[in-house]
């Protein structure tokens, strides 16, 4: 899935399930308009993660200084960014 902003992914995934409540639609179209709000639903969840993965950084940073660090799982192996010794 391209790039979008998690507000526009939110926003589409409300108009799909407004979709799936409504009665007339085929079930060819709900099977479409449902497998492509599983993978909005998988993006947001994704994202929610990777934020509350920053925030998590920010706060057990060292002496109450907020650093930030990519969350690429190459930066733990480094040894760099990485707060476990605390």
């Amino acid at each position: 899935m391209a790039e979008i902003k998690y507000e526009e992914a939110l926003a589409k995934l409300e108009k799909l399930v407004a979709d799936l409540e409504r009665s007339d639609l085929d079930l060819k179209t709900r099977l479409t308009k449902f497998e492509e709000g599983t993978k909005l639903a998988r993006t947001l969840l994704t994202r929610l993660e990777q934020a509350k993965k920053k925030v998590e950084m920010l706060v057990g940073s060292n002496i109450g200084e907020p650093s930030l660090t990519t969350i690429d799982e190459s930066v733990y192996g480094s040894g760099e960014g990485n707060n476990e010794s605390e």
